[in-house]
């Protein structure tokens, strides 16, 4: 049977688009008292979700005793990627992008609209799932990764737009974007995506992620846009420094 090369990028921002469809229709039945308590709950699991995938990275167990392994990845990585991040200010062009979306739809009147864009956006793109999912795409024209993350973006997105609103449903976009991108350059960054270096992905989207369910729980603002370029620096620290 022949399998195009990115059918798994468009799997995934086809069940974004249903899920998010599916959730627009439930939210219009839902009291906005229920609404935030579901979204307290949204923030609460992808906290966990963020800590267990750093932890599972973080620690290992050699013969009776618990060790900790990247932290001066961690730290050197953020660092370096953040810094990179707030010169080139991704966070301020996915949120100027947020706001033509928001005109160009004509949802002005939704206040929430850029809050759930941002949000939904930031929990299905960032992770190694993926990165690791798009590249398997195109070079082996397997998509089982990328099936499995829709999976899961299928119910993030349709909780999140029935307590955020219509914005999460287009975190297809830069899902389509993100992942398009990655396996036309499959070729490019395959080599450097050694065990190590997934691992050191997976490590840095897992805290990012944890940061997302912070932003969502505390009405925080913290400008996790900016901090993408980790996910580079970590997966480059494999290579260079290890």
């Amino acid at each position: 049977m022949f399998v195009f090369t990115g059918i798994g990028t468009v799997i995934n921002v086809v069940a974004i688009v249903i899920g998010g469809l599916i959730g627009l229709v439930a939210r219009r039945g839902i009291k906005e008292r229920y609404k935030e308590t579901i979204l307290a709950a949204i923030a609460t699991c992808v906290m966990f979700i963020g800590f267990a995938g750093a932890l599972k990275e973080m620690i290992v167990i050699e013969g009776n005793h618990i060790a900790m392994q990247g932290t001066l990845m961690l730290i050197g990585s953020f660092v370096i990627g953040t810094l990179i991040g707030e010169i080139l200010d991704f966070d301020g062009a996915l949120e100027r992008f947020g706001e033509w979306l928001k005109i160009k739809t004509k949802n002005e009147g939704d206040s929430r609209f850029i809050d759930g864009f941002l949000i939904a956006s930031f929990t299905v793109c960032i992770g190694a799932m993926a990165i690791v999912g798009a590249i398997q795409d195109a070079l082996t024209h397997d998509y089982s990764t990328l099936a499995a993350k829709s999976v899961l973006d299928f119910i993030f997105v349709m909780i999140m737009t029935a307590s955020l609103g219509k914005g999460c449903i287009y975190s297809a976009i830069p899902v389509g974007i993100l992942q398009g991108a990655v396996t036309l350059l499959a070729g490019v960054i395959a080599p450097f995506l050694t065990t190590v270096a997934i691992s050191n992905i997976s490590f840095t989207g897992s805290l990012m992620i944890f940061l997302v369910g912070v932003n969502i729980m505390f009405d925080k603002r913290i400008r996790i846009a900016n901090m993408l370029p980790t996910l580079v620096v970590a997966a480059l620290w494999a290579s260079f420094v290890n």
